[in-house]
């Protein structure tokens, strides 16, 4: 039987949404720049907006005509590892993890309140973006503190974005038309994560215990040394929630170069010094981790680009590329600027890929799923 299935996704500055008869796509758009001048002044707010255009539209006579409503939902800690049906218990735990996701989890957990409100007939499954990285090798998932903190507590690396990067590892496979050893999917956007894939299986990811630690990000600091949380307290007089807020929503390179918008500090690198900071910065990053899973890997045979600075930045992505001139592996200049899938340069041996991810169309296939 056919089965028309609404796919959310609420981000960290936009929501997402879907509309589908089985895997056929029948809507698509989103409202983003949440919070800027405007736009939604919040995600309830985008949310309603869009169950107003999907009505507009005429697609449906109703939106009971819905029957499945799929959710992307950050952090699903070791508890949901699997595609879940969301209930007044399963919210109170998807909660307790907006400590650990608070950019992503109570954006998520709006969008399912506000279905549920105006949907309660309809069920509302929660497809997790640690799901990909449930079996992680130990090595990479634990942390070097005292090993009782992992085995009692669940302090541990989640992974996050695992959604995107399952779906661009599955694109990839049909793009090379055949099997991959050695990946690297690199979703760069307003939150940025790597990850390296070994026959299809993720052997590490730069997100870890929360979505803070990797990359340097849009808000979030990325991986920096834990002594400047200690300093922040003991010298300078935060308080922890303090601690919280600046790591999480004033650093990135927003904190450096005060711009949330990246295209932003792509049109004033050349002439804003720190714009070109932050630019830079997010690079090095990037050219890190990149170079890391290279040698975990112990070599590389595709590296992917997906999500809003990646599928949209040529000059970004060049950059990068830049940096591994010693590997047989380069870009070319006009397929780069002209956004095609495959990016390779003349003789390279690497392949690159610009590939769009669709978090939507996984979501939807893994809540077709359920009866």
């Amino acid at each position: 039987m056919s089965r028309t299935i609404f796919v959310l996704n609420c981000g960290s500055s936009s929501v997402k949404y879907s509309l589908f008869r089985d895997s056929k796509l029948l809507s698509r758009g989103i409202e983003d720049r949440i919070g800027l001048k405007g736009a939604s002044k919040d995600h309830k707010q985008a949310i309603h907006k869009i169950f107003s255009l999907i009505m507009d539209q005429k697609i449906l006579a109703s939106l009971d005509d819905i029957n499945i409503i799929g959710h992307r939902v950050v952090h699903g800690g070791s508890e949901f590892i699997h595609p879940t049906i969301v209930d007044s218990k399963v919210l109170k735990v998807l909660r307790q993890y907006s400590n650990l996701a608070p950019l992503h989890n109570p954006p998520n957990i709006l969008g399912i309140e506000a279905c549920m409100e105006l949907l309660p007939k309809i069920k509302n499954i929660a497809v997790f973006d640690t799901e990909f990285y449930a079996d992680l090798p130990e090595e990479a998932i634990v942390y070097p503190i005292p090993f009782r903190f992992y085995k009692a507590h669940g302090i541990r690396r989640y992974g996050f974005h695992g959604i995107s990067h399952e779906y661009v590892a599955e694109e990839t496979v049909k793009i090379i038309g055949h099997k991959i050893d050695r990946l690297i999917t690199c979703h760069l956007g307003a939150g940025s994560s790597i990850t390296a894939i070994y026959k299809g299986k993720p052997v590490d990811t730069s997100m870890g215990f929360s979505p803070m630690e990797g990359l340097v990000m849009t808000t979030r600091c990325g991986s920096i040394d834990p002594g400047i949380s200690f300093y922040l307290c003991s010298e300078l007089g935060y308080s922890m929630d303090e601690v919280e807020r600046l790591l999480n929503f004033e650093s990135g390179f927003y904190g450096i170069s005060k711009e949330k918008d990246f295209r932003e500090v792509i049109r004033k690198k050349d002439t804003d010094k720190l714009a070109k900071l932050a630019y830079d910065i997010f690079v090095r990053s990037i050219v890190k981790h990149i170079g890391g899973y290279i040698s975990l890997l112990g070599g590389l045979d595709v590296l992917v680009f997906t999500a809003g600075i990646g599928e949209g930045s040529e000059v970004l992505r060049a950059d990068v590329v830049r940096h591994f001139s010693y590997l047989p592996l380069s870009i070319d200049p006009e397929k780069n600027r002209r956004q095609e899938i495959d990016i390779s340069g003349l003789g390279s041996k690497i392949k690159i890929l610009r590939i769009s991810t669709d978090e939507d169309l996984m979501i939807a296939r893994a809540v077709g799923k359920i009866n």
